[in-house]
């Protein structure tokens, strides 16, 4: 059970501050009263909650709880008895004590988005407000079970993604390392050898950049790796800033090769989203304001803001859609047909298929020439030590023979 703390008097009019542990808030008040108390103010105990803010689930876990949710409440269970139904049978201890605060939520009066937007590691920003959407709509149950489709296709694709790198990472970094350790340990043993050419001005360059790169490495290391920290943790805390959030999210689109991929996957996330909202009746500018946070990106968030303008002064959706230059122009034309056959929210839903596999065939393939130019990388890099060391060693040779 929650706490609640408040602030009351009691009989003599003095003021009383402490917290009381109740099911409800409601039942606070009562208990309150039993305790010869006029209570003044009784709020949640924010020392809970805070610590469950920062929590996170895992997003298979969250698909399957808002696939239950929904399947219960389309079975005519009411809202807060799904709640805790889905509590009781939860194994993950931080879902159960988050599925209990959101109930106690909903039990004193608010809405379930707005309980679920408490948590934000937890409910992600599509579900906050596809859940809005089905409340205010009188869809709730199709709302979650759209939600829970949508989490478990990005689960599956990013565990896909991550099976897949995982050799490549593997062998980037065991060649890095073998690099690294050919260069601080190896190299430096042949300096000695090469002080000679050194001295007349007879070392080749590639010898004497590598020589320097490796005495450089020994000399600063400890500085280059606080360096490394630093820059990293100032990264970190610029990309916490809306000015940093919205800088990544540029980069995003523009990094070559993995650019398009994070530019149709957010694309698509915008068209599901949208067309399931309007095909279940939302209005399409309160369709719009919810599917811009499901891009997932602040860059076509805003130009779906533009969007949202244009067609409140009476233009189509395409043309600033259009504009942007962030939507590409197949699903573009596509809209614009759409828009003229009135058939927008089938379309929209037809286009996020597409796009999804399209993208994925695209990443397979991303992926599989990753270990190739990985291997190419790697052994250019050991073979410029190679060269760089056998090349004094036969001039050498040369000038002894």
């Amino acid at each position: 059970m929650p706490d609640y703390s408040y602030t009351a008097r009691d009989i003599d009019g003095a003021m009383v501050e402490g917290t009381i542990t109740a099911t409800s808030q409601r039942e606070a008040l009562n208990l309150l009263s039993g305790q010869e108390l006029f209570p003044l103010q009784v709020n949640t105990s924010s020392a809970r909650p805070a610590t469950l803010t920062n929590k996170r689930v895992k997003g298979q876990l969250m698909a399957t709880t808002y696939s239950q949710l929904s399947a219960l409440l389309r079975s005519g269970v009411p809202l807060l008895r799904s709640l805790r139904i889905i509590e009781d049978q939860s194994s993950n201890q931080t879902l159960k004590l988050i599925l209990r605060e959101v109930h106690d939520r909903v039990e004193d009066g608010q809405g379930l988005a707005e309980a679920m937007g408490a948590f934000p590691k937890a409910f992600s920003d599509m579900a906050v407000n596809m859940a809005r959407a089905g409340s205010e709509g009188g869809f709730l149950e199709d709302a979650l079970d759209r939600v829970a489709k949508f989490t478990e296709q990005q689960e599956d694709l990013k565990a896909e993604t991550i099976g897949a790198l995982a050799y490549p990472v593997f062998l980037g970094t065991v060649g890095s390392l073998i690099v690294a350790a050919l260069i601080i340990f190896f190299v430096p043993r042949f300096g000695e050898m090469f002080d000679s050419l050194r001295s007349r001005g007879e070392l080749p360059i590639l010898t004497d950049w590598l020589l320097g790169f490796s005495q450089a490495l020994q000399d600063w290391w400890m500085i280059m790796i606080a360096a490394l920290i630093a820059g990293i943790t100032v990264l970190k805390i610029q990309l916490n800033t809306d000015f940093g959030q919205r800088w990544k999210d540029l980069i995003k689109l523009r990094i070559p090769l993995a650019g398009p991929i994070f530019q149709s996957l957010a694309v698509s996330r915008f068209c599901r989203v949208l067309g399931t909202l309007m095909r279940n009746g939302v209005p399409i500018l309160k369709s719009l304001q919810i599917s811009r946070g499901a891009a997932g990106n602040r860059i076509l968030s805003e130009a779906i803001d533009k969007a949202s303008e244009n067609i409140s002064a009476g233009e189509s959706l395409a043309r600033p859609l259009a504009a942007s230059g962030y939507f590409p122009r197949t699903v573009v034309e596509m809209i614009a047909v759409a828009e003229e056959s009135n058939t927008l929210d089938d379309i929209l839903v037809e286009i996020a298929d597409g796009l999804e596999a399209r993208t994925t065939r695209r990443l397979t393939l991303m992926v599989r020439l990753l270990e190739p130019i990985m291997l190419l990388v790697l052994a250019g890099a050991v073979l410029f030590v190679v060269i760089a060391l056998l090349l004094p060693v036969i001039k050498m040779s040369s000038t002894m023979g």
